[in-house]
């Protein structure tokens, strides 16, 4: 085997074609990268970081390897602290003289900001290209395959049967087939030395996996200030804190503080209760949606208090809706001067309107398109300008204008929540009892996806009937 070959069975071996990755992930846990990776906390404690005496590694129950408390930890102790130089992190600065290192900031402005994860992910690449790279402890230990939707089968990804969720996977799949491109165009005359990938092919399966390892594990931190005395945020990957799991009920919090009593140490994770022996170590990851968990996470929760579904502010639609909800004639299509000065004011109306909306979350209905609702369904142009916009956004805030208008807007949302059950072609029953059959570990995030959002729906419709009813009572 030549000395290539063999580079690339230690560094680069599961790079595989997006249509195969899918196969790989059928494991409930993924393999790590290597059979026998090194010892990571081992390794961290060498390079000067520290790990509590009772923090393993272990399998989880939901979410395969984490770390796990061997013993009880008091409330406050430290469990992590990592020194300055163990996180992996890019620097876009090209004040750096390596060759490779330019190619690599050159390619990197080629990822649109959305996708940042790919940017870090190509510094990843890199690493694992590199032989006796310092990270290798670090990146032997990641996962082989990851669960996110950009390595579905084709039928799982429509099995998601959730359509910003699909418009978001296939924007990513078309992004990572165009960047293998340009990402070959742009290597394909360097020399050796200058290459990023220490001469080895990068196909869109590899950038694939660098982008979900570094989405599904990396931490915005405070970087360098800016003139303004302004923080930047930076990505970086966190060997070993990365390893936490996530709850919104987290028992240990990250912790980086500018006046470290020991300036050595850049971050550490601390327990905010106390943790119990057997305990996984879990942190918050963010108030997400279920979109969010999955396409960069690869999980869902069930009963996700943040999760919302995406809807389109369209005046067609409305006026089916609130025909559906028993309004005779609403005019969404045609609102008068008023009711279109304030829909502006709303961003629902104009040239670079923002007609995204929301049903769900914290705010049940967002603002916006209740207000838009409560205007547009009402003919009291001297009421609705009594009140200001944020009365207008409230659900809070019991019929602002006359209870007939109030309950047209909610009667009007319940329609909208049936016309957007009626856009997945199965029911819940149907897909619990799929569940119950033995399915793919893709097919069932699907599964547990779709239920999710419909599950949500139902919960809006309820909420809002009881709160019709309770106004009928009035």
């Amino acid at each position: 085997m030549s000395s290539k070959m063999m580079l690339m069975a230690n560094s680069l071996t599961h790079v595989r074609p997006l249509t195969c990755a899918a196969a790989a992930a059928a494991a409930v846990y993924p393999s790590r990268l290597v059979s026998q990776p090194p010892d990571l906390i081992k390794w961290v404690k060498i390079e000067g970081g520290f790990v509590h005496k009772s923090i393993k590694i272990a399998q989880g129950d939901s979410f395969g390897l984490g770390l796990v408390a061997s013993e009880d930890i008091p409330k406050g102790s430290d469990l992590i602290a990592l020194p300055q130089h163990i996180p992996l992190k890019f620097d876009g600065s090209s004040s750096e003289s390596e060759n490779s290192h330019s190619a690599l900031i050159k390619l990197a402005q080629h990822v649109p900001e959305e996708l940042w994860a790919m940017k870090l992910g190509l510094k990843l690449l890199q690493e694992r290209a590199r032989k006796g790279s310092f990270w290798w402890p670090y990146i032997s230990n990641l996962p082989e395959t990851y669960s996110v939707p950009i390595f579905f089968p084709g039928e799982d990804i429509k099995n998601l049967q959730y359509a910003p969720l699909l418009y978001q996977v296939n924007k990513r799949c078309r992004f990572l087939l165009e960047f293998e491109k340009i990402l070959k165009n742009e290597l394909e005359n360097l020399k050796p030395d200058d290459h990023p990938f220490s001469g080895q092919d990068v196909d869109s399966s590899a950038l694939g996996w660098a982008m979900s390892a570094v989405s599904s594990r990396a931490f915005r931190l405070y970087g360098g200030k800016r003139p303004d005395g302004t923080r930047s945020n930076v990505p970086m990957m966190l060997p070993l804190i990365d390893m936490c799991n996530h709850s919104f009920d987290p028992n240990a919090e990250i912790v980086q503080e500018e006046a470290n009593s020991d300036r050595n140490m850049l971050v550490k994770v601390v327990a905010g209760k106390e943790i119990k022996q057997n305990d996984p170590l879990l942190l918050n990851y963010g108030c997400l949606s279920s979109d969010l968990f999955l396409l960069d996470y690869g999980f869902v929760i069930p009963s996700n208090p943040y999760d919302c579904i995406e809807l389109k502010y369209d005046a067609a639609l409305l006026d089916a809706a609130s025909m559906a909800a028993g309004v005779s004639s609403p005019n969404f299509s045609s609102p008068s001067p008023w009711q279109q000065q304030i829909l502006s004011h709303l961003n629902l109306d104009g040239p670079n309107s923002d007609l995204k909306v929301t049903l769900g979350g914290g705010e049940l209905v967002e603002g916006r398109l209740l207000a838009a609702l409560r205007v547009v369904l009402s003919n009291d142009e001297e009421a609705v300008k009594q009140h200001d916009l944020e009365t207008l956004k409230s659900l809070t805030v019991e019929a602002p204008l006359e209870i007939s208008t109030e309950l047209s807007a909610l009667r009007t949302v319940v329609a909208l929540c049936v016309i957007a059950l009626g856009h997945f072609p199965t029911k819940i029953m149907e897909d619990e009892s799929l569940l119950k059959q033995n399915v793919s570990p893709t097919t069932e995030l699907a599964l547990q996806f779709r239920i999710q959002k419909k599950s949500l729906i139902v919960d809006v419709m309820r909420d809002l009937s009881k709160r019709v009813k309770l106004l009928l009572a009035k």
